[in-house]
């Protein structure tokens, strides 16, 4: 690989970097080609995009990104790297990855993971990471909390009316007899 070809990956892994808030670090070392490429399929129906690059240009573009500093994340960048994009959710490829290692045990280990710049080193975080909520989830949840009031005066009013007009009718009925 020439010089030019390293730098034009480099600048297009930066520019994904910079595009994609969420991303994922794995070792996938050990699968073999069918393997890796039903995982890239998975990732694909899920809406997120695999690609494994070495080291050094992941290294070199991570450098390259203003206001965040990767440093903690290149202590994980040895052996066999592929890198997990997700624009939408956070959560998203660490299910993915738990989905997939259903078929393959332990395979593929996650390095580290970086989630609106927060980061998770190792492996023993993807638990914890595919338990977050995506930002749609969470709006919904709170939407559900604010309603949850008004659903319930709302219901005890309607049934209300229902028991008022039942004893309306009661004592209406004892008036005539």
């Amino acid at each position: 690989m020439t010089r030019e070809e390293k730098a034009q990956i480099i600048e297009e892994l930066s520019h994904k970097f910079t595009d994609h808030t969420h991303f994922y670090i794995t070792d996938a070392g050990g699968l073999t080609v069918a393997q890796v490429n039903a995982f890239r399929r998975l990732c694909y129906k899920s809406g997120i995009e695999y690609k494994v690059y070495k080291n050094t240009l992941i290294r070199k573009a991570l450098e390259k990104q203003e206001g965040v500093d990767y440093s903690p994340i290149f202590g994980t960048l040895h052996g066999f790297s592929g890198v997990l994009f997700s624009k939408e959710a956070g959560n998203l490829p660490a299910r993915v990855i738990k989905e997939f290692r259903k078929k393959l045990e332990g395979k593929p280990v996650l390095k580290a993971a970086s989630i609106d710049s927060d980061f998770f080193i190792g492996d023993e975080n993807l638990n914890t990471l595919s338990d977050l909520k995506s930002k749609n989830e969470l709006i919904g949840d709170v939407i559900a909390l604010l309603q949850s009031p008004a659903k319930n005066v709302l219901s005890a009013l309607l049934s209300g009316k229902q028991t008022v007009a039942g004893l309306v009718k009661a004592l209406e009925e004892r008036g005539t007899k």
